[in-house]
């Protein structure tokens, strides 16, 4: 009988495995940032600015390569370069996040309406680009409940846009603080963008607070949900999942 002796070479250290590890790990990282750098990006919706689109506790994802890449898209702000790299404008209806032009932080979901060159107003709850109003019809009430369990009907239209992508809104009223603005002229380079829950949304309607947004602002456009729990539950609180999830809301396109 003979055995062979295991030379150096042969050897192998007792912290390989350790360290294959550490690199499946890393290179897991490093892929999932690259991921969410350049190509998709998960946000959660916080607000009810773009009722009936997107719900309080609707997760979606958002496409980072839609309109070319900036400092707001992948630069997580750092002044990296100016404008936009194989930049494109948004469609008119797009829904798409971008950072808030009063401190280019703070990130806001709202509809694509006006382009660069466009006018914009609001006359008596209808909207108007371009000196021609928008096509509105009324459909069904949009029906929630409020904090105490009492039923809210809030009227609901589909509107049409120019280009003809159809979308809802809702109105409780057409006499609201933002359903009789002045003309507002995009200027070269911005986008005007409104929330769908018309009397509820703070948006491109309110200078100083919003504004005319910079295309270069734009993070991304909303492409589908993931995830959906009803307003009020945590991501985290998984034992209410089985009540609480809208199953009918996962994996739906956002238009």
């Amino acid at each position: 009988m003979t055995f062979q002796k295991q030379t150096a070479s042969d050897a192998k250290p007792k912290d390989s495995g350790f360290v294959e590890t550490v690199k499946t790990v890393f290179f897991a990282v490093l892929i999932a940032f690259g991921v969410r750098t350049f190509a998709f990006e998960p946000f959660n919706i916080p607000s009810g600015s773009m009722i009936p689109t997107l719900l309080v506790g609707d997760y979606l994802f958002v496409s980072k390569f839609s309109y070319g890449y900036s400092k707001h898209t992948v630069g997580f702000g750092l002044p990296l370069f100016d404008g936009r790299v194989m930049g494109s404008l948004p469609e008119r209806g797009d829904v798409a996040v971008f950072k808030l032009p009063r401190d280019n932080k703070t990130d806001y979901i709202k509809r694509v309406i006006g382009l660069p060159g466009d006018s914009v107003q609001v006359i008596g709850g209808v909207l108007h680009i371009n000196g021609q109003p928008v096509k509105r019809e009324k459909i069904e009430d949009y029906v929630s409940t409020d904090g105490l369990g009492r039923t809210i009907r809030t009227t609901q239209y589909n509107e049409t846009l120019p280009n003809g992508r159809v979308h809802r809104i809702i109105e409780e009223s057409d006499n609201g603080p933002l359903d009789n603005t002045p003309l507002f002229k995009v200027p070269d380079g911005h986008l005007f963008m409104m929330g769908d829950n018309r009397d509820n949304s703070l948006d491109s309607r309110v200078p100083g607070q919003v504004g005319f947004v910079p295309v270069e602002n734009l993070v991304g456009r909303a492409e589908f949900l993931f995830f959906s729990l009803d307003e009020g539950t945590r991501f985290y609180e998984i034992w209410r999942w089985p009540v609480d999830l809208r199953f009918s809301r996962l994996f739906s396109g956002v238009r």
